[in-house]
């Protein structure tokens, strides 16, 4: 039985059929004719028709490709530098409202903000000189998007009441700081 496809199969393929196209309509014949022990015999259109209905060619997929390189190509260069941007704004909101607010509630509770030395770790753990401390006033240890303890001074160089800053991207004190003044 496969002697007597395989010209046909060969047929298809003189016709501009792929390979993958005749090896399809090849394995579909052969199957069928298992199931009426004979031979059907279709005109190469009818054989390229239902191959075009399995599956997508090498150009439709080629083509698929090409678009989606197209779109990255086009959004990438937008989303680069934005993960820096957005460590620099959760660090200010932390600075600004998260961190700022466990101090000011410490502040509302002693009557006085942290020493530097008592540091920002006074917020989530009772030091023996807070009398009514009701903390904590944090559920853990601030640390910055990059992975370092925020800086925090009592009274403050630049503040009356308290200095808070990451140092940033590079870790040291800079202009990339995130503090909260200025």
């Amino acid at each position: 039985m496969k002697r007597q496809l395989m010209p046909q199969v060969l047929f298809a393929l003189k016709k501009g059929f792929t390979p993958l196209e005749a090896a399809a309509d090849f394995s579909r014949r052969l199957s069928s004719d298992k199931a009426d022990n004979g031979l059907r015999h279709q005109s190469a259109q009818t054989v390229r028709e239902r191959s075009s209905l399995t599956g997508f060619t090498l150009i439709e997929l080629m083509l698929v490709v090409i678009i989606i390189g197209a779109l990255v190509a086009m959004v990438m260069p937008r989303l680069t530098g934005r993960g820096e941007q957005a460590r620099v704004a959760v660090a200010r909101a932390d600075i600004q409202s998260n961190i700022a607010t466990g101090l000011k509630m410490y502040e509302m509770d002693i009557g006085i903000f942290p020493t530097t030395e008592e540091g920002l770790g006074a917020l989530f753990t009772k030091s023996s000189s807070a009398n009514n401390w009701n903390g904590p006033y944090l559920e853990k240890k601030p640390i910055d998007p990059w992975n370092r303890e925020y800086k925090y001074k009592s009274p403050g160089e630049h503040r009356a009441d308290y200095d808070l800053f990451s140092l940033g991207k590079d870790g040291v004190e800079s202009a990339d700081d995130v503090k909260n003044w200025e």
